[in-house]
């Protein structure tokens, strides 16, 4: 069987050749207008000599260039590596090096790194002759014929457990996925969706572009999230569809809307991390738009369980397994399956599933073992099917024998009214083994007392779940993506 993810963007361009396809700085790029440019760019990769199967990597911030690299690589039946912009030179040149890139394209911002992290043969710089003389070349006719199974994207773990790791997602799983989540999630033509998620993650690539572009909406593009940014974008062109991270919705929670027209938006998704209750309900009172949570990994293309419609969501649920996908969950230490209410390691089962992490055998063998793929995250389920995320395996913290469970901290602290971000970390202990830390943040013109924030935690929680200790940040560390960084905290 040939498929070509490409064929999302070609045949929305038959439908709809003139509708734009996004919005970036005052432009507007076509879907006709994208389907073109991405077919010369593909043409010229050819002509460059590049052969189906090379892997060529993406270093570029949000934007039409980005895009236009993104379908062209597919087109040309190449693999595409997308790589966070910021990374220096070692971190660049270690992914580089990994799936044996052969060509990076990037952008003046970043070439000096680019070119400090060696390894590509060849590097093409967007807006520079390099780029244009692919943008020049003679178009290819249609996209290459590669099988379902041929890889698409090699997108890379966070390497939050070591160096980073290419997770291999095929042409149809990626269609699949954003064919099956859109649809769940009920994206239409006539959509708009704030693309301010970052393009190089998965939640940014399959949940937004792909969904957007499958379906013939449109993307409202921001380089980079900041919530006044966002806000303008969202009222300017009548954005319907919000898809982001706990720390994205809180930025927005926050901030001043004024006169901004906003009355359009009707949907919007979250995933990356758990989402607070106190959060999750204050951005909905105050833009009455209802949030639907999912959970994926870069593992599973994205989407591997949500929220099913705004009717039947549960607060606190990441939902139910999307179509055509299983979960279940295992006890870590035993290998045994967890009852209702058990707490478990999620194993997912489908076609989500990637076909494996690239050249490293050992590291697919450990993470898919019988086609169940190990998530390293904690989970129960209710006696409907709704799964719930405690916290991955590796933030437990045991104190004195007794489990605890950051996030049930952290929901208790931000439930106090002045505490913008929580995290919650152990440290060694001598005695128990690990004590419960809080780092937090305030909201905007309060201010905290730690005593105060445990005497909160000790009326909603038992004893050896309360913190003993609070730290107090002016703002919590996160990655690009928007996550809190726990790691960084440990330090």
């Amino acid at each position: 069987m040939t498929f070509n993810l490409a064929t999302i963007l070609t045949e929305s361009a038959v439908s709809y050749p003139d509708k734009p396809v996004a919005f970036h700085d005052g432009k507007t790029l076509s879907y006709a207008e994208l389907d073109a440019a991405s077919h010369r760019v593909a043409g010229g990769l050819l002509a460059e000599g590049l052969t189906r199967g090379d892997r060529v990597a993406v270093q570029m911030a949000n934007g039409f260039d980005f895009l236009v690299a993104y379908f062209a690589i597919l087109k040309a039946g190449l693999v595409m590596v997308p790589v966070n912009p910021l990374l220096k030179a070692a971190e660049l040149g270690h992914i580089l090096s990994d799936c044996g890139a052969v060509a990076l394209v990037t952008q003046s911002f970043w070439l000096r790194e680019a070119r400090a992290a060696g390894h590509a043969a060849r590097i093409y710089v967007a807006g520079e002759e390099s780029f244009e003389r692919l943008a020049q070349a003679p178009s290819i006719n249609d996209s290459a014929a590669t099988a379902a199974d041929d890889t698409a994207l090699i997108i890379y773990t966070s390497g939050t457990t070591g160096k980073p790791k290419g997770a291999e997602l095929s042409h149809f799983q990626l269609f699949l996925n954003c064919t099956i989540a859109a649809e769940t999630f009920g994206v239409q033509a006539d959509d708009v969706s704030l693309a301010a998620l970052p393009f190089f993650h998965i939640y940014g690539l399959s949940s937004v572009i792909n969904c957007a572009i499958r379906n013939g909406s449109t993307l409202a593009i921001l380089s980079r999230f900041e919530p006044q940014a966002a806000l303008d974008v969202a009222a300017a062109h009548m954005v319907s569809v919000l898809a982001g991270v706990p720390t994205m919705y809180h930025a927005l929670w926050l901030a001043d809307v004024g006169d901004r027209d906003l009355s359009r938006l009707r949907l919007a998704s979250c995933g990356g991390s758990s989402m607070p209750e106190a959060l999750l309900r204050g951005f909905e009172e105050k833009f009455g738009v209802v949030i639907l949570e999912g959970y994926g990994l870069s593992e599973t293309g994205s989407t591997a369980t949500m929220n099913h419609s705004v009717q039947e969501r549960r607060i606190g649920s990441i939902g139910k397994p999307i179509w055509g996908v299983e979960a279940r969950l295992v006890d870590p230490a035993t290998g045994a399956a967890c009852a209702d209410g058990e707490i478990g390691e999620i194993w997912l089962r489908g076609h989500i599933v990637m076909k494996g992490y690239f050249g490293n055998r050992a590291a697919t063998a450990e993470a898919i073992q019988d086609g169940w793929l190990r998530t390293g995250d904690l989970a129960h389920r209710d006696g409907d099917g709704f799964l719930y995320v405690v916290d991955r395996i590796k933030d437990l913290i045991i104190r004195g024998g007794y489990n605890v469970y950051p996030r049930e901290v952290e929901e208790v602290l931000y439930g106090h009214p002045d505490i913008a971000e929580a995290a919650v970390i152990g440290r060694p202990d001598e005695r128990l083994g690990e004590e419960v830390v809080a780092v937090v943040s305030a909201r905007p013109g309060h201010t905290i007392d730690p005593e105060a924030l445990i005497a909160h935690c000790r009326e909603h929680l038992a004893l050896y779940k309360c913190p003993r200790e609070v730290r107090v940040m002016d703002a919590l560390p996160k990655s690009d993506t928007g996550k809190l960084l726990k790691r960084e905290l440990r330090k």
